[in-house]
């Protein structure tokens, strides 16, 4: 019959994967039937407790190591916990040496050329040594999970006043200046940029990127909350500015999970503004469009790593570094641009253009529905930006349908005309058999009456040469009265992103180009495996011999930072 032996080490600290380690080493020793070695946390005692390995009244608390011993006898547990000082001290050691600073100011000292800090500890310890970094000036790989909500917000707000970089909290995956920081992949150096708040989405597309024989220039995780409503992307609009600005990226890939309909936005205008193609892939959200602009929409992540090296070997041209962004049709507010009134008779046209518009206007309005988009609250009255299908039943009871009668959208056109916030009037022309005999003739001699400056009026002609009203000649018709003509409604999407949706808001601190030196140096606090990463892709490393404060006691901590 089995028997348990325990050890416990009170204020001891190890990583996880030092742990794990250890406790696979232990498993193996003669004798021994299963081992633990583990953080006392509450949640390490319940696992152990469903294992049969908690031992009764240990006395140890959340920052003790606890380490468990079920063997066949007393000889063989009572060996192999004599052993876990042994176990311990095979453990590859620092590269300077036995010596490894024990804080982050010694560290800095060893090595002062280190730009990155590297932080893995616990979460409930991670805000705070993530702070101490950004006050001493340098950039933060903030890989620990369970960081409040509101020490993310206030950390990269931080960062963004001294101009660095908070890739974090749970960020897993960056690659920077050759070097991988967390989980990477090593792949050859190319023009792919990567901005990402998915770990293995930045992985997925870094490692299939290299298989199509292109390469990643860098990789920028931003944690997978950055692009909540709070933190309103802070670090993945940081990372879009440090790769328009770097000279060996020549297409960017933007990946992450959905994210929220103004960050969207916000992101989408800095991505446009980058001057170079930017694909786009926000897992599980419906692309709106094939492209937009300089901006071309993932189906998945194979999908938005064939793209990138589609365009990184074809139209792609690299920006001066240190350049401007791409110039905007004005740099006013929403507002101040003025708002877009789509007069629709084909419902599908309608919805099609509502997709591929919301993600960069908002507020939007429609009778239709789509992601992001606000209902009107008076079919008769629009509101902000509105995209309108005339076609609908509210508007076509008990009169014809528009493209029969364009009398309804002609009033709503005089209508729209009159406010004075309508920058833009859009309407589709459908033309074939049955349809209005010559819709362009009408709506020529309304655009006459509404004519006034700020105002542009386009139209999406839908058609052949060979339709009886000629597709052609409605189109000329349509040019010679001032109105912008297209065929192609990815092109109109185009057109009003261009001319209405808001632009970038240029960082107060740019991070300087720096941060994506080659061969980066970092100080590595926590998961020795990312700092062993880090010098076996052409960086340097020191790891800090890191314990939590106080001994892990959290009153003696909590006076001790007030005397800071």
């Amino acid at each position: 019959m089995s028997l348990l032996r325990h050890q416990v080490r009170h204020g001891a600290y190890a990583d996880s994967v030092v742990l794990m380690q250890l406790q696979a080493n232990l498993a193996a020793l003669d004798g021994v039937v299963d081992a633990a070695a583990v953080m006392a946390t509450r949640t390490n005692r319940e696992l152990l407790a469903a294992s049969d390995l908690l031992p009764r009244n240990t006395g140890a608390g959340a920052d003790d190591l606890l380490l468990v011993v079920r063997a066949d006898n007393a000889e063989a547990a009572d060996a192999a916990l004599a052993a876990v000082d042994g176990l311990l001290a095979r453990r590859h050691q620092a590269a300077d040496g036995d010596y490894r600073p024990k804080s982050l100011d010694g560290a800095l000292k060893l090595l002062p050329s280190a730009r990155w800090v590297l932080v893995s500890v616990p979460g409930r310890y991670a805000a705070d040594v993530a702070r101490r970094a950004l006050e001493r000036d340098r950039h933060v790989f903030l890989y620990s999970d369970n960081v409040p909500l509101d020490d993310e917000v206030a950390l990269k707000r931080l960062a963004a006043e001294r101009g660095l970089l908070v890739m974090g909290p749970d960020c897993g995956t960056a690659i920077v200046g050759g070097s991988g920081l967390g989980f990477a992949n090593r792949v050859r150096r190319g023009g792919v940029g990567i901005v990402g708040a998915s770990g293995t989405g930045i992985q997925a597309i870094a490692s299939r990127v290299h298989a199509l024989g292109e390469g990643v220039s860098h990789a920028l995780g931003t944690g997978g909350r950055d692009l909540s409503e709070k933190v309103g992307g802070a670090t993945a609009l940081q990372g879009l500015d440090l790769l328009r600005r770097d000279p060996e990226t020549r297409v960017i890939v933007l990946v992450s999970k959905p994210p929220a309909a103004t960050v969207a936005a916000r992101l989408l205008a800095a991505a446009r503004a980058t001057g170079k193609p930017v694909v786009v892939c926000f897992l599980g959200w419906p692309p709106p469009a094939r492209r937009l602009g300089p901006l071309a929409f993932a189906a998945g992540l194979d999908d938005a790593a064939e793209l990138a090296v589609k365009l990184a070997g074809s139209e792609a041209k690299p920006s001066s570094a240190g350049g401007p962004a791409a110039e905007e049709p004005d740099d006013g507010s929403p507002d101040e641009r003025g708002q877009l009134r789509a007069l629709f008779g084909g419902g599908t046209l309608a919805q099609e253009l509502l997709q591929a518009v919301a993600p960069f206007l908002a507020p939007l309005h429609s009778n239709l529905k789509a992601p992001g988009v606000e209902p009107l609250d008076d079919p008769a009255r629009s509101r902000g930006h509105a995209v309108i299908d005339l076609g609908e039943d509210e508007y076509t009871a008990g009169r014809l349908h528009p493209m029969l009668d364009p009398a309804l959208r002609l009033d709503r056109l005089r209508q729209e005309a009159a406010d004075p916030d309508t920058a833009l009037i859009l309407v589709d022309l459908v033309l074939g058999d049955g349809a209005h005999a010559d819709p362009a003739a009408g709506l020529a001699e309304t655009i006459a009456e509404v004519e006034r400056p700020g105002l542009e009026l386009a139209a999406l002609v839908v058609g052949t040469d060979e339709d009886p009203q000629d597709a052609a000649a409605q189109s000329e018709a349509l040019a010679a009265s001032g109105v912008t003509v297209f065929t192609e409604l990815p092109a109109v999407a185009a057109h009003v992103v261009e001319r209405l949706a808001p632009p970038p808001e240029p960082p107060a601190n740019p991070v300087a180009l720096d941060a994506l030196a080659d061969g980066p140096a970092a100080v590595n606090i926590g998961l020795e495996i990312f700092g062993d990463g880090v010098a076996a892709t052409g960086g340097e490393a020191v790891q800090v011999d890191w314990r939590p404060p106080a001994g892990g006691n959290e009153r003696l901590r909590a006076i001790l930072d007030k005397l800071r």
